[in-house]
């Protein structure tokens, strides 16, 4: 009889009331993979989305991240026991996540970290801090001296930029809807901090415009972040905080202007040969946390058995970090 384990299930889309708490079978790793005893991991807006019936794909068993222990790995990548992260590589999408007691995803979206950090504040980084440094090293090569502009700065990913691209020697320019927030934003290091609204140019006196704009709100500002880039510098679109809506009407020759390059960047690309975990320094900036100089604790801890309250907390958007649940 095979072994089985409790797991978090969307049985029907809805709001956080229809997850279910179900015993499933508990997964087998395969050659490649790494099976991961789960001790924490992060919620994240995909996940409010799959439960809604809303995003492209999902799974039954969501969750894209996780931190834990190594259970099995058949092809000897990690050794048994040792402290890992897990992040995306199918997880919650093509492949059962880690909405419970085990998961097992590829070995090569797997990361071996030495920390005394504690789970739930483990748990905080893995997708934020990949998508962050993904975004703007890898792909928006951001430079010393550079100015960037990031809109939706607080949320997870805009404060995990934030905290690197300063490190970094950037000179950032934050955006966030809630002004008693500004004071946080300016203590970790932007220079300069505004009330994100869809008229952001005329607050910027319609003559600013950056090397580089990560924008984590998404299609409703798209246009006008890319009018807010200069020519050949580039807009990369890496959020939805904004929603899913589609931008209408979208015409490039009236509405960019040449030499401004619109880059995407999509989460679940992580640990593809294009995109390898093994390039984001995730010990280094684990060090940088256990240190004090960055602060990506987090702002939720949720116990196992409440994943409700998780997720009322996720649909709220009020949360202002990252929301973790601990087993």
């Amino acid at each position: 009889m095979s072994e089985t384990m409790e797991a978090i299930v969307i049985p029907k889309f809805g709001g956080p009331e229809v997850l279910e708490y179900q015993q499933v079978p508990k997964p087998t790793a395969k050659n490649g993979e790494v099976l991961i005893r789960i001790k924490a991991f992060g919620v994240n807006h995909a996940e409010m989305h799959m439960r809604k019936g809303e995003w492209d794909e999902w799974n039954p068993i969501t969750g894209l991240e996780c931190v834990g222990i190594v259970e099995a790995c058949p092809g000897g990548e990690f050794p048994i026991g040792s402290k890992v992260i897990g992040v995306m590589g199918g997880m919650g999408r093509s492949r059962p996540g880690s909405y419970g007691e085990f998961v097992t995803t590829p070995a090569s979206n797997v990361v071996a970290v030495e920390t005394t950090l504690p789970w739930e504040q483990l748990a905080a980084i893995p997708e934020v801090y990949s998508t962050a440094y993904s975004s703007l090293f890898t792909v928006l090569d951001l430079q010393r001296g550079e100015k960037l502009l990031i809109r939706g700065a607080t949320s997870t990913i805009g404060q995990a930029a934030l905290n690197l691209a300063v490190n970094a020697g950037a000179i950032v320019t934050a955006t966030t809807r809630r002004p008693k927030r500004f004071e946080m934003l300016k203590k970790m290091g932007a220079v300069d901090v505004k009330r994100e609204q869809s008229n952001l140019a005329e607050l910027l006196d319609g003559t600013a415009q950056f090397d580089k704009v990560l924008n984590l709100i998404g299609n409703r500002v798209l246009v006008e972040s890319l009018g807010l880039t200069r020519p050949h510098g580039r807009m990369l679109q890496a959020g939805w905080l904004g929603g899913l809506a589609p931008v209408k009407d979208f015409n490039p020759m009236v509405e960019m202007e040449p030499g401004v390059q619109f880059l995407l960047f999509h989460s679940k690309v992580l640990g593809t040969s294009a995109f390898p975990m093994s390039g984001i320094p995730l010990q280094d900036i684990v060090r940088k946390i256990e240190n004090g100089e960055f602060d990506a604790k987090p702002t939720y801890v949720f116990g196992w058995k409440d994943i409700h309250s998780a997720h009322k907390m996720l649909d709220s958007h009020d949360a202002g970090g990252k929301i973790v649940v601990k087993h």
